[in-house]
């Protein structure tokens, strides 16, 4: 049986976890995560990692994992969460299932963190686990 490939999309600031507010996001960096996460389902999904902070550059990786026929996306857009149409409607304009992912729990936080605009294009929405809440994600995909 093929493993399934699923993309771990990061956006703005993620490159900086372990450094900005760690008592909200916690000590462990972009790079703990991606180690956590490869340790963990090494002989069971096939991960990609991928972050930047640019707006179009999600979108273009969005797409990219339709056009790789990818199984599922896991995205974290950080601050595009709560108004980016663009990755909102790159998510609804292809046929891969993803699951919106959350370190802190945005519901608990400043009230413009609460309303996320990408959610109803996604699966479903993990959040306040720190970095479990991209484990749970992943345990999602091998669910299928």
């Amino acid at each position: 049986m093929r493993k399934q490939k699923v993309v771990i999309i990061n956006g703005p600031n993620l490159n900086l976890l372990g450094q900005r507010e760690p008592e909200v996001y916690g000590q462990d960096t972009l790079d703990d995560l991606e180690e956590f996460l490869t340790v963990k389902y090494a002989d069971k999904i096939n991960l990609e990692f991928y972050q930047s902070n640019i707006e179009g550059e999600l979108v273009n990786k969005i797409h990219e994992a339709f056009k790789l026929q990818y199984d599922g996306i896991i995205i974290n857009a950080g601050a595009y969460t709560h108004y980016s149409l663009a990755i909102h409607d790159a998510l609804k304009s292809i046929n891969v299932p993803s699951i919106e992912v959350h370190i802190s729990n945005i519901h608990n936080r400043e009230e413009f963190r609460k309303n996320s605009v990408i959610a109803p294009a996604t699966v479903g929405q993990i959040s306040g686990f720190k970095l479990k809440s991209y484990a749970l994600a992943v345990e999602y995909f091998l669910m299928l």
